[in-house]
């Protein structure tokens, strides 16, 4: 008995263990079906205790608040809501936990600083006695409201604040409403602004303009462009305009912005434009406008002019191009202008064409756009004037100071100005007497009181030479000569002085000589007469001599001996009237040549020529009459210096032909000769100057020839002459 109860026993347990499996699986099933729902779930679902602690959380959960399963549920929903001051979460978590509540929005920060806007529905004790919270993120649906609200405020201030006039009218061209600036714009009160259209301020020849607005708006929804309207006052204004289409409503929208004002100064800007391109392109002076890396920009047609390019092609240049980069004037130009902004300078500018030019210009930085504005003027030729001017002054500087005849300026008063050293040693004064002195004091033995006073109008003071007889205070007297110019400038006259007392010592000498030059010819003359009667009786006597038989020796002797003195005496004669003796001698040309330049250096000095000598190394002595061969290059040398008018080089080269000969090249850069006048030099009273005789070249070509040389000329007309004197190095 006992036995079967306790079978009976363990057949009901199985039974009741059977039903707890299937129970037991149910549950599983359950659990798995509601942890499938729980992450399936779009929305973040978690379950939390009394206290708000996270007990679990499906995936969209983890992804809401960016934390693992696992760290999520170690935290608290309260360490999210930092957001919310202290006082405001008691009252929060009430509000969640009521019955009604379909969804509270509740401020979260993330652990890495972002914050979201979460709704929230909550159910109390839903499962196992936790509670179910729904989870849903309206951040962007909050931004978007937020924005929404933005916008609108946004544009409600745009629309009644805009400078620019808004109006809204409908498909009539009625207006609806409009901005301040609009009804302020077409003078009407915005009260009666619905009695309006468009058409209303169009003028009737404007019609076309407005269908075509139309026509394009209702095609394109917008259209943009420039309208000209007609107030009711009268007054016409130009309004610049962007429209759209079915902005609220199905109405139309228009931005309008009166460009009345802006027209006129477009058109008074392009009258200006005109005006300023009319000056650029016909002003004198070069204009070039130019980037900050100095890219040529624009440039008018004397910019052209000056730098020697076509328009199209200077503006492919840079304006560095034409500047020598390393000099220190661009350095200092250069840094000036960069400090400044705007320079006035002088630089030197290199031409396409290999010509140089020096430039004056005015530059200026960031005239329109940050471009450069420099107006170019070509000063090369002032400054050669300036040089020349210079130079000029230099020259009379130099032939006043070192004249040999004293030289002086003075007044209508005839006091003294200015004098040259040759005036104050002449006339015995030193620079601070001589302005004290009075030319009419000087003067006074020849002219009288009445010719001071009529001054210059008397023909008197204009003749070519007079001469005085001076007494200085000291005793000394002087004999002058002196000239006399008159209005050489304003108030201010020319003496010219020349102390002639030695010469006139020296002619009254010559006078004298001038009996042994009578003496020199006559012996000339009886010598060649005398001589030859002498032969014949010397030769007749030593006959006689021979045929004579008596012994007259003695008388023979004493004849011979007479003979032979008057022999000795008329070659005395021949002596005293013979030019003196030729000697060749070894020396050296370049010696010659040297003092020769030395010689006409002086003048060749007053008319602006310089002569150049160039010797080739280790040249031979020659054989030669030094006083000839000078005779010879000063021939030369001074007709190339008359013939250099304008001043410029005259280059002397002296070099071996071949191992027997040298060779002399006087090169001029004067006027030239023609072929068939170089084929007559050298021929008697032949001459291509005015005063010449042709003599000096005769004689040059004579000692040429004697010294067994020869004279080549070359000659080109307009660019000058050079004369090769070939010379042997022995005779």
């Amino acid at each position: 008995m006992k036995q079967t109860m306790e079978e009976n026993e363990i057949v009901t347990m199985k039974e009741q263990l059977a039903k707890l499996k299937a129970e037991n699986e149910l549950l599983k099933s359950k659990v798995l079906q509601h942890e499938n729902i729980l992450e399936g779930a779009l929305d973040a679902v978690a379950i939390f205790d009394e206290q708000l602690r996270f007990i679990d959380v499906n995936s969209s959960a983890c992804h809401m608040f960016q934390l693992t399963k696992v760290e999520l549920c170690k935290r608290n929903l309260y360490d999210f809501l930092t957001l919310i001051p202290k006082n405001e979460i008691k009252q929060l978590v009430d509000e969640l936990y009521k019955k009604d509540s379909l969804g509270k929005e509740v401020v979260v920060k993330l652990e890495n600083g972002q914050v979201r806007f979460l709704e929230i529905s909550l159910r109390r004790q839903a499962i196992n006695g936790y509670d179910l919270a729904m989870l849903k993120d309206v951040s962007f649906k909050k931004m978007l409201e937020r924005e929404r609200t933005i916008n609108e405020q946004l544009f409600k201030d745009l629309f009644h604040r805009a400078v620019d006039g808004i109006v809204i009218f409908d498909q009539h061209g009625s207006f609806i409403d409009a901005n301040g600036s609009f009804c302020t714009s077409f003078e009407i009160n915005k009260v009666q602004l619905n009695s309006y259209a468009l058409d209303d301020f169009i003028d009737k020849q404007d019609n076309d303009k407005l269908d075509k607005l139309w026509g394009v708006l209702k095609e394109n929804g917008s259209a943009k462009g420039e309208l000209p309207v007609v107030l009711k006052n009268g007054d016409k204004k130009i309004f610049e305009f962007t429209t759209t289409s079915n902005i609220i409503n199905g109405f139309y929208m228009a931005i309008m912005r009166d460009i009345t004002e802006k027209c006129s100064m477009e058109l008074k800007l392009y009258k200006s434009e005109e005006r300023f391109r009319e000056i650029f392109e016909n002003a004198i002076d070069a204009i070039m406008i130019w980037r900050k890396d100095g890219q040529i920009l624009r440039v008018n047609q004397a910019a052209s002019r000056t730098f020697e390019l076509a328009e199209d092609e200077l503006v492919t240049r840079n304006i560095l191009d034409f500047i020598d980069q390393t000099t220190l004037a661009f350095a200092k130009v250069k840094k000036e202008y960069f400090q400044m902004g705007a320079i006035r300078e002088e630089l030197l500018f290199h031409m396409p064409n290999g010509q140089n030019k020096e430039l004056e210009f005015t530059s200026k930085m960031d005239i329109a756009e940050g471009h450069h504005l420099t107006i170019f003027r070509n000063v090369s030729e002032r400054k050669r004037m300036v040089k020349i001017l210079r130079e000029s002054e230099q020259k009379f500087r130099k032939i006043f100071d070192g004249a040999m005849d004293g030289i002086v300026l003075f007044n209508n008063d005839f006091e003294i100005i200015e004098a040259n050293p040759s005036a104050l040693r002449i006339l015995n004064g030193s620079s601070e007497d001589i302005i004290s002195f009075n030319l009419y004091e000087l003067l006074s033995s020849d002219l009288k009181k009445d010719r001071v006073k009529t001054g210059f109008d008397s023909k008197y003071l204009e003749e070519s030479l007079q001469e005085i007889t001076y007494r200085f205070e000291n005793g000394e007297e002087k004999i002058l000569e002196f000239t006399l110019k008159s209005n050489i400038n304003e108030n201010m006259n020319l003496a010219v002085f020349r102390d002639v007392t030695e010469k006139r010592e020296l002619e009254e000498q010559l006078r004298k000589s001038d009996t042994l030059n009578v003496v020199g010819e006559l012996a000339a003359g009886i010598a060649h007469e005398i001589r030859n009667p002498m032969t014949a009786l010397k030769g007749f006597i030593q006959l006689l001599e021979g045929s004579v038989k008596d012994d007259f020796s003695m008388y023979f002797n004493v004849i011979t001996s007479e003979l032979s003195r008057i022999e000795s005496i008329i070659t005395e004669f021949l002596i005293l009237a013979r030019p003196q003796a030729i000697k060749y001698l070894k020396i050296e040309i370049g010696k010659i040549m040297k003092e020769t330049i030395d010689l006409l250096n002086a003048q060749a000095i007053l008319v602006n020529v310089q002569m150049k000598l160039s010797l080739e190394k280790d040249l031979p002595l020659i054989y030669c009459e030094p006083n000839q061969l000078k005779q010879v290059f000063i021939n030369v040398l001074k007709n190339a210096i008359e013939v250099m008018t304008k001043g410029g080089q005259i280059d002397v080269q002296i070099k071996r032909k071949d191992e027997s000969h040298i060779v002399v090249s006087i090169i001029d850069r004067g006027t030239g000769i023609s072929e068939d006048k170089i084929k007559r030099l050298g021929q008697p009273f032949y001459t291509t100057k005015e005063r010449g005789t042709g003599l000096g070249l005769m004689v040059s070509y004579k000692i040429i020839e004697e010294h067994r040389g020869i004279v080549d000329v070359e000659s080109e007309e307009g660019k000058g002459t050079t004369f090769h004197i070939t010379l042997p190095i022995n005779q």
